[in-house]
């Protein structure tokens, strides 16, 4: 386990160093999201509840989800 300071330690599977969820991909994860929002932008996630990403991955999947985070914001704007 990685120490973050003064007694705190890292616990989650990211920091532990969990390789990228999608299909083909062997980098290390540095994001974990839900798989079925993950799938939804279109990458081809493991099976699994939790999808790991890596730099790459997360990047796509901010620019696919991207539209959708805006649409929301706005219906929750409008009455």
């Amino acid at each position: 386990m990685k120490w973050a300071g003064v007694g705190v330690k890292f616990m989650g599977k990211v920091s532990k160093g969990t390789k990228c969820s999608v299909e083909g991909c062997d980098k290390e994860a540095i994001k974990s999201l839900s798989a079925e929002k993950a799938r939804a932008t279109g990458l081809k996630i493991n099976e699994g509840r939790r999808a790991y990403l890596c730099k790459d991955h997360y990047k796509e999947y901010k620019r696919a989800s991207k539209k959708d985070k805006i649409i929301e914001k706005w219906r929750k704007i409008v009455p």
